[in-house]
């Protein structure tokens, strides 16, 4: 039996490890979301070998996430696949990449059928296009930052753990005014947050903050996720004010792109299938999407 155990953040190095071997773009793998969503999906993990075992719940349903890491993989699966059986519930493995499926297809040809998550792509943009907003496609977004830079007395700071307070403030009338327009998944994303916040130097989490005025209008945090890709965890801005949503974009994207040369991509996460979250997602022109695939068992 897989010696699954709750995550805690002793695990963060033994996943880093993991974590960096694999080297995906994907949000679905960082120890700091692993950890920061623990809450809304009941994440247990298990070392084998070197690949990571993850088992939760989605939408109240048992599953698994692709068993990262390197070295063989049919051992992970089959350990997977021994589990589910016990347990007697089907082999649902979540967070499928087009590379891992080709690696699924290639050990165990026809024995997975897989589903494309429309809900759960992540955004993928240029890190050099977010720190200008350059060309004729992100022209809108500059008016806004060029709007926005006229009208306030404004900077840009790294997050630290005394601007924390003054960023939980600004999130709770966030959450309120945004609770009608969206749905249930604000009130998940703001128990994520406080999680992020809580233990925010030990996660190693990066981030900066938007102040006009004084005031905190915007902040923004995530991690590094591979090499050369930047996860966005959050980023939250006063709807009133208008240019705030690009200006902590921009603002956030030059502070990395400093601090990491090596830096190519931002990761913005998926829509959650909320289509104003699309619509704004979808504003920022995406390099590219990056697909993720449900594979369910079907050999019998």
């Amino acid at each position: 039996m897989i010696p699954f155990k709750t995550v805690t953040l002793c695990d963060k190095g033994w996943v880093d490890e993991i974590v960096r071997a694999e080297n995906s773009p994907s949000a679905d793998y960082n120890f700091g979301n692993i950890y920061i969503w623990d809450k809304r999906y009941r994440q247990l993990i298990a070392r084998l070998g070197d690949r990571m075992l993850t088992k939760l719940r989605y939408e109240g349903h048992p599953a698994f996430v692709f068993p990262i890491g390197s070295g063989p993989l049919r051992p992970a699966i089959e350990a997977l696949r021994d589990f589910a059986a016990q347990r007697g519930y089907p082999l649902v493995i979540r967070g499928i990449t087009d590379g891992h499926r080709a690696m699924l297809e290639q050990e165990y040809p026809g024995c997975f059928e897989f589903c494309l998550e429309e809900n759960n792509l992540d955004y993928l943009y240029r890190a050099e296009k977010l720190a200008t907003y350059a060309g004729k496609s992100l022209h809108g977004k500059k008016n806004h930052c060029n709007r926005f830079e006229a009208e306030h007395d404004w900077d840009f700071v790294p997050l630290t753990r005394e601007l924390i307070p003054g960023c939980l403030d600004m999130l709770d009338v966030w959450t309120e005014d945004n609770l009608q327009r969206l749905d249930k998944s604000v009130v998940d994303e703001h128990d994520a947050i406080i999680r992020a916040f809580a233990a925010f130097e030990r996660l190693g989490l990066e981030g900066g903050v938007l102040r006009a005025e004084g005031q905190i209008v915007g902040f923004s945090l995530g991690e590094m996720c591979a090499a050369d890709t930047f996860d966005v965890h959050f980023e939250k801005a006063r709807i009133d004010l208008n240019g705030a949503y690009p200006m902590v974009c921009r603002e956030l994207t030059r502070m990395l792109l400093q601090r990491h040369p090596e830096l190519v991509y931002m990761n913005r996460e998926d829509d959650m299938g909320l289509e104003p979250l699309r619509q704004s997602k979808l504003s920022y022109k995406p390099e590219y999407l990056l697909n993720k695939y449900i594979a369910r068992w079907v050999d019998g």
